[in-house]
């Protein structure tokens, strides 16, 4: 199967990262067998994930409950997340790899399935004003800056898109420099180029104007 890219996602939902379970403070008397029992109570969260090709190259993909929690370039690194456990499952993810092989054939301008997105909350505003942007068109950092309200934290928003967990879907190859270079990209800059030029190779020619008219 062939797959792998970057999905732009009609409908997200954006999830907040629990925080993670405080150690019980003992209490004068309170036996340190009781708060071990606490902590054995924390419920363990199940992920499904899968790894695949892609023109793109490898990816590893995971799946929560909520949606695509993460879509990673594959170099290798284990599946497996705190208070997680992470079970192979490419059935689990064969809508993703669909949607994702027809993005990469260019029939897809845009992915219908739901995301799982945890973070801080100025990265959850940068990873919105991201699925903002169109297929096919790119815009700078400073300009997502702005599109958050934080006109002057363009470096901060390169820090959230290099912290971006769901690549591709999440189209942080859309964002270039100020003086329209690349910049940066988790996957390489010639992967960007890539992803950049197989959209605008894809987008719908403009008919003439009075055509159709």
């Amino acid at each position: 199967m062939k797959t792998g890219g970057f999905f732009r996602v009609a409908s997200v939902e954006s999830v907040e990262r629990a925080p993670s379970p405080a150690n019980p403070i003992l209490a004068k008397g309170q036996s340190l067998h009781r708060a071990e029992c606490y902590s054995d109570r924390t419920p363990m969260e199940s992920i499904y994930y899968t790894r695949t090709s892609s023109p793109a190259g490898p990816l590893l993909l995971a799946l929560s409950s909520r949606g695509l929690l993460k879509l990673e370039f594959d170099r290798g690194q284990p599946a497996e997340g705190d208070n997680q456990t992470w079970q192979e499952s490419a059935h689990a993810l064969n809508s993703w790899l669909r949607e994702l092989d027809e993005y990469f054939d260019g029939h897809r301008h845009a992915f219908s399935l739901p995301l799982d997105l945890r973070g801080t909350d100025f990265q959850l505003q940068c990873w919105r004003a991201l699925l903002d942007i169109p297929y096919g068109e790119t815009r700078t950092y400073r300009d997502i800056a702005q599109a958050i309200a934080h006109p002057h934290a363009f470096r901060a928003v390169g820090m959230s898109n290099n912290r971006n967990p769901i690549a591709i879907v999440v189209p942080c190859h859309r964002v270039i420099a100020s003086d329209g270079s690349l910049c940066g990209y988790g996957g390489g800059l010639d992967i960007k180029r890539k992803l950049l030029d197989l959209e605008q190779a894809n987008l719908p020619a403009c008919l003439p104007l009075g055509i159709g008219a």
